[in-house]
């Protein structure tokens, strides 16, 4: 029996079938700008490097990764990863554990002996990284990789500055950290150790560097008075961490008091907790005020530190007694005294009150302006003085992991630029697609892993990492809950969907579809059951 010539019918096989004329609307594909990127102060193409892992592809995932990150590994683990707090599937069921994929990568590398590649061709030009935190190592790597020759000079005995000197082991294990300096190293940058930069103009006459990076660490902690502050027993949170990096653990004693409320207080109050004390926390508002994480709080009164909220501490006496005063909050949230006092013993007393930088090796440069202790820089982290540059905690802003690595990459591409002789180029940001673009229809329930903790008694008691990695199951089942917010996740609705048959395949992972124009009426079927939001509807042009 002859088949009616509907069925028959090959698409485009009859000029007559043209129905493009028909539109008043086209479709046509779209790169978005997901949120998790947009959030990134490191600037990762996060759902991209998913979208490999998802797959199991995990060097391709790892290499795309480190194209904004060289510290994957470290940032697994350091990162307080507010890009999940922007993600759209947390509108839908939980967000997507961004931060455990990335450790999971970074553990893979390491273990896999992943290396980067040098470049082909070197440029000529000297390039000084004063320091070797995260914000320096960032700079060190993206300039590496431009072929520059570029030396870090740094003054502690080990390189990775506040990762190493003020973040403990419980949460930043040193072979991890190790393992990716080395490998920064290994593109052929240069370490200087125990070499302090003393004035910034000398160091780069005297060298013939052609431009800088200043990266140093707030290592100088803040004071404040105290009546009877001058007790010997009396130390700054900067120095007891430091000086868990060296062959003998700091003697606070059994009673160990930490004034402050911020992350470093409560890093070395736990640390205190595993030397065997007994720390107490004071802090002058309430927990919902405190600067700390609040996830590291709840870890820290999980492991048995004590926290007084509403207390201040208004006289060290020369004994092991300090007078603590309650605090009320006024109706605009400031702490006020009330008169009311009581007595605490204490061993020693760390004062966790926040950190400075030194900006000695600036006291030459004419035309930096300086505000409250930091270097005011544009968005390119460039100084304002020809060839110098800055980055992490010497500049404004908020001071962690994440925002140094940022950091460093803008300015190594500022200075890549101003090498060159060229105007830095930064492409526009796509449009950021929100959840209400998206069609969640398509997308299952699937909760969150969580990663595994500790045990409670080596939490307590040693330094071994607290927080354990995923497995590979649970980590590629991680990278699938990604929705591939704004942009194609290839899953062939569009081309199953079309009544005209005006969606084509291309097999190009870059273009995995294109629109026949002639054949597309713009219904907006395409559209509507896109998933992830990567096909709009656009007027036609007449």
């Amino acid at each position: 029996m002859k088949k009616p010539f509907a069925i028959t019918l090959d698409v485009g096989s009859s000029l007559e079938n043209r129905t493009g004329s028909w539109r008043t609307l086209r479709p046509a594909y779209v790169h978005k700008l997901p949120p998790c990127n947009n959030q990134c102060p490191a600037g990762e193409d996060i759902q991209g490097w998913l979208f490999y892992s998802e797959s199991g592809n995990y060097e391709k995932a790892w290499r795309h990764l480190t194209k904004r990150n060289p510290l994957p590994a470290c940032m697994g683990r350091v990162c307080y990863h507010t890009c999940e707090g922007a993600c759209n599937r947390g509108c839908l069921d939980e967000s997507v554990g961004i931060n455990s994929v990335e450790r999971f990568l970074g553990d893979h590398a390491i273990e896999n002996g992943y290396a980067f590649v040098k470049p082909k061709k070197l440029s000529g030009k000297k390039v000084l990284v004063v320091g070797s935190g995260p914000a320096s190592l960032s700079a060190a790597y993206q300039l590496a990789l431009k072929g520059h020759d570029v030396t870090i000079k740094e003054g502690s005995p080990q390189a990775g500055g506040m990762m190493r000197y003020g973040i403990p082991k419980y949460r930043l294990p040193r072979h991890v950290l190790d393992k990716e300096i080395q490998r920064i190293l290994d593109l052929g940058v240069k370490l200087e150790l125990n070499t302090t930069v003393m004035d910034v103009n000398d160091e780069m006459k005297n060298n013939g560097y052609d431009a800088v990076f200043l990266g140093v660490g707030a290592n100088l902690a803040k004071r404040a008075y105290i009546p009877g502050g001058d007790a010997k027993h009396m130390l700054d949170a900067v120095s007891v961490l430091r000086s868990m990096e060296g062959e003998g653990e700091p003697l606070l004693g059994r009673k160990v008091v930490v004034y402050g409320g911020g992350n470093t207080a409560i890093d070395v109050a736990r640390s205190a907790k595993r030397l065997g004390a007994e720390p107490l926390i004071i802090y002058r508002r309430t927990r919902d005020k405190m600067p700390a994480h609040d996830f590291e709080v709840e870890e820290a009164l999980q492991e048995g530190v004590s926290v007084k909220w509403l207390s201040t501490i208004s006289e060290v006496d020369s004994g092991q007694e300090i007078k603590i005063e309650k605090m009320k909050l006024d109706e605009n949230g400031h702490p006020q005294p009330t008169g009311e006092f009581e007595t605490v013993k204490a061993d020693a007393v760390v004062l966790a009150l926040g950190q400075n930088v030194d900006l000695g090796l600036l006291k030459s440069v004419e035309g930096l302006k300086i505000e409250n202790g930091s270097v005011i820089v544009d968005s390119n982290m460039f100084t304002g003085v020809k060839g110098i540059y800055a980055g992490g905690d010497m500049v404004p802003g908020e001071r962690n992991v994440t925002v140094a690595i940022g950091h460093g990459y803008k300015a190594a591409r500022a200075i890549d630029a101003f090498l060159n002789g060229k105007e830095v180029v930064v492409p526009p940001k796509h449009q950021i697609v929100t959840f209400d673009q998206l069609n969640t229809w398509y997308y299952s329930d699937a909760p969150k892993t969580v990663r595994p903790m500790l045990d409670m008694v080596r939490r307590q008691n040693t330094f071994d990492e607290v927080q354990h990695g995923l497995t590979e199951e649970n980590a590629l089942f991680e990278a699938r809950r990604c929705m591939s917010c704004g942009n194609c996740l290839q899953c062939d609705n569009c081309y199953g969907v079309c009544p005209d048959n005006a969606v084509i395949k291309t097999g190009d992972d870059n273009v995995p579809y294109i629109f026949n124009y002639d054949y597309c009426k713009g219904c907006g079927i395409c559209s509507s059951e896109c998933p992830c939001g990567a096909i709009n509807m656009e007027k036609e042009s007449i």
